[in-house]
């Protein structure tokens, strides 16, 4: 796994020195801009419409719209001063919180932290002691050039570091139009709704889930690679627009017959264990 970034963790007076890796990744398939005569890749250039002809990197400066169309350029040294400031390699703890405080709202990235050579003991201390209280710590580091809020929690048996939004970077619900009232719930219709709720109620098992889409992709592109032809799957026809309270009866017999059929399975399995 490649180390994105190393530094450290300072805890009051503790510094603990650690490597950070990138806990996730995305899986989207991404594709390329070909030319449709030749196949042959498209390159994106730097153009500039009012002098009609192309810019070079050492032509480019920095600018900030503050009104549309009006610019304030910021210089790349000023930039650079400001960078020096605040990049520093530690990843600093202010406080420590209760993990159901956070709305998830504010998580953005997760990285996995795990200790540097000589910080192995102040590692596991740090991540017992979180353990034990049940607490998770707010921090904020550099990286990429930015400062950054943190959420540094346990996973299992890792230190686990999330980047969270500032709260002026979430948009205020105020913005949202068309919210409907608290009192539109007829009480028939939400207690079936609750009943549904229930029956579609399961563990989180993550492993479950899986990219239907992504999955196809993957197969289109393999029969292609092997030279197969494609059969294109008919669209699925739209369904008719149905009355509220009938939707969410025939979804409430949907979902018991499914809950049915999942005890069934859960029964049979138990009278195998029973019976082993």
């Amino acid at each position: 796994m490649h180390t994105m970034w190393k530094g450290s963790i300072s805890f009051g007076l503790v510094n603990i020195p650690i490597k950070m890796f990138t806990a996730t990744e995305d899986k989207d398939i991404k594709f390329r801009y070909l030319h449709k005569v030749c196949h042959t890749p498209l390159k994106y250039q730097k153009v500039c419409p009012t002098c009609e002809k192309e810019v070079n990197e050492n032509e480019i400066v920095r600018g900030y719209e503050y009104e549309t169309g009006r610019f304030i350029i910021l210089d790349e040294k000023e930039i650079s001063a400001l960078k020096s400031e605040i990049d520093n390699r530690s990843i600093e703890i202010l406080d420590f919180v209760n993990l159901s405080e956070i709305d998830p709202i504010y998580f953005d990235k997760s990285y996995y932290l795990s200790p540097q050579d000589n910080g192995n003991k102040a590692y596991t201390l740090l991540r017992q002691a979180m353990n034990d209280t049940g607490k998770i710590a707010i921090a904020k580091m550099t990286i990429r050039n930015k400062q950054t809020l943190a959420a540094l929690r346990v996973y299992q048996n890792v230190l686990i570091l999330e980047t969270l939004f500032y709260p002026d970077e979430v948009r205020p619900l105020n913005l949202i139009p068309g919210l409907p009232e608290k009192d539109l719930a007829n009480e028939k219709e939400l207690d079936i709704a609750k009943k549904l709720i229930e029956n579609l109620t399961a563990p989180f098992e993550p492993e479950k889930y899986k990219d239907d889409y992504r999955e196809a992709l993957l197969k289109i592109i393999d029969q292609k690679i092997q030279g197969k032809e494609i059969e294109i799957a008919p669209e699925a026809p739209q369904r008719n627009v149905i009355d509220l309270m009938e939707a969410l009866q025939a979804s409430l017999k949907q979902t018991k017959k499914k809950t049915s059929k999942t005890k069934d399975k859960t029964s049979r399995k138990e009278k195998q264990t029973t019976a082993i």
